[in-house]
Order: structure tokens, then C-alpha cells, then sequence
């Protein structure tokens, strides 16, 4: 039997897991001297298919103080954190977010709209999505998630008889995404039962995936199994439609987005 469409959501954070979030992000802002602005959910959990040992994938957009980006030598613009038990947190520089965001990197548009916020601070993180919605398009999105989905597909299902059946998940989100751009022609939504509610598969596919998505709910792991061929159609299909649309190389930020990133920066560093 097909499980409730209206079941398959992203499950809330607990009060204690958020609490938990925001201690050990003060903690790195303590210790690196930085200003977080924005702190997300962003793995199984933002996407909608999370396990009952899901990690934690928190991320987060910070500024460092003014003098740090006069200096000649560059601060690194990546914090990381050992992972420690199910969390593990790391961010990036609003410099390197913004110039990624320019590049048509999904992965901050991802952040930006996460459906599992831990904290944002201040106008950025809003002026950031302004950008992404202003100058970001699906033809963007369609670079990200092809690339997205070709190296999982080549490397987790390529060649294989039997997988592990978890990692339909990654391909199924990426193939999805993918259809809601070229259904809809929009940025496609980060969370699978978002994509799934656009429309993009039919209705018994559609029932399939939601069993995988209640199975996975239920246990830590999924084991091994044959290949599914409808899911395997349904992904190979949509990497064949991104390769036939000529859009899957990279295309350069127009001058005007450069711009509005500049000034997006230059806010976020002098609210400091």
C-alpha cells in the first residue's frame, strides 16, 4: 500500500537538538572570532529522508571582523569541526558563499532555503536569498544537480547488479530536482517530498519512492538489494534530458549579479 503523501515531510528539530545547535555554534564563534549570520540543517534530515542514526549536517554562513579581509595574507574561509557523535558542523566565509552563489553553486542555495533553520542573525542571509532569486535560474540548477547526479549514479550504481538501497535517496533528490526544472522551469525546491509534490514522477513511482522513504524512516540501514529498474529508468531519463539541454557547463556570473554580491558583502562586513 502506498503511504499518505501528507506523512511524507521533513520532520521537525527537537527543542533540545536546536539548543544543542546554538551552543556549539557560540562556541565556534567564541573561539574563531567570527559572526555567524545564517545556520542551517542541510543532508537527510533538510532533505526529507532522514534514518533514526541520521548525523546532524549543520551549516553556516559567517563574517569575520573587517581587518581579516585588509590583510595580505587570506584568512582560510572554510570552518570545520571534528564530527562528534551524529554532529557535524562546518561553514563558509560569506565570501566564499557569495562568490559560489555566482558561480551557480546550488549547495548555498540549498542553505539559504532550508526547511530546518538553527539561527540567522541580522539582514544577510535575506539579502542573500534576494541575489540567488534576483539573478540565480534553473539553468544553474540544472548544471549542479546533473553533475550532482552523474557522479553518484557512476560511482554507487554504474556496473552493479545489487546496491546499497539508501543510496537511491542522493540519486533519486538530484533526478528530481532535475525534473521540477525541466516541468516547471524554476530553482527547484532542496527537501525530496517538495520535489516529489511538484509533480515530477508519476503516481506509481511515486508510491515506490514513498515506501523506500517510510522504510528508510524506520531502520539505520536499508542493506543491499537488486537494482529497482523503474527507479533506474526514471534517473537515467532525466540525466539524459540535462546532457540533450546544452546547459551543463558552467556559465559565467553577469557583471551586474557581481555587483549585487559586491554590495551584499561589503553590508554584511560593515554590520560588524
Amino acid at each position: 500500500m502506498r503511504p499518505h503523501t501528507a506523512a511524507m515531510t521533513v520532520p521537525p528539530l527537537s527543542s533540545d537538538v536546536r539548543a544543542d545547535a546554538v551552543r556549539r555554534l557560540d562556541a565556534i564563534a567564541r573561539e574563531d572570532g567570527v559572526r555567524i549570520v545564517a545556520a542551517v540543517e542541510s543532508g537527510s534530515r533538510a532533505w526529507g529522508f532522514p534514518s533514526p542514526d541520521s548525523d546532524y549536517d549543520v551549516r553556516f554562513i559567517y563574517v569575520r571582523p573587517i581587518d581579516d579581509y585588509l590583510r595580505l595574507s587570506p584568512v582560510r574561509d572554510v570552518i570545520e569541526r571534528p564530527i562528534e557523535g551524529l554532529w557535524d558542523v562546518n561553514g563558509w566565509d560569506i565570501r566564499k558563499a557569495l562568490q559560489l552563489l555566482c558561480r551557480g553553486n546550488a549547495v548555498v542555495v540549498e542553505w539559504l532555503r532550508s526547511p530546518l533553520v538553527y539561527s540567522e542573525v541580522g539582514e544577510t542571509a535575506e539579502r542573500m536569498r534576494a541575489l540567488a532569486a534576483r539573478y540565480g535560474d534553473a539553468d544553474a540548477a540544472v548544471r549542479h544537480y546533473y553533475g550532482l547526479l552523474r557522479g553518484a549514479w557512476r560511482r554507487e550504481f554504474e556496473g552493479r547488479e545489487g546496491v546499497r538501497l539508501k543510496k537511491y535517496f542522493y540519486v533519486i533528490r538530484a533526478a528530481a530536482a532535475l525534473a521540477w526544472v525541466r516541468k516547471h522551469r524554476a530553482v527547484p525546491p532542496m527537501a525530496l517530498p517538495q520535489l516529489l509534490d511538484g509533480g515530477v514522477v508519476d503516481g506509481p513511482l511515486r508510491g515506490r519512492i514513498d515506501e523506500l522513504m517510510v522504510a528508510k524512516a524506520r531502520t539505520n540501514e536499508l542493506g543491499e538489494g537488486p537494482r529497482l529498474a523503474d527507479l533506474d529508468a526514471f534517473i537515467t531519463g532525466e540525466l539524459a534530458w540535462a546532457e540533450a539541454t546544452g546547459l551543463i557547463r558552467r556559465q559565467a556570473a553577469s557583471r551586474e549579479m557581481l555587483a549585487a554580491a559586491d554590495t551584499v558583502f561589503r553590508e554584511a562586513v560593515l554590520a560588524g
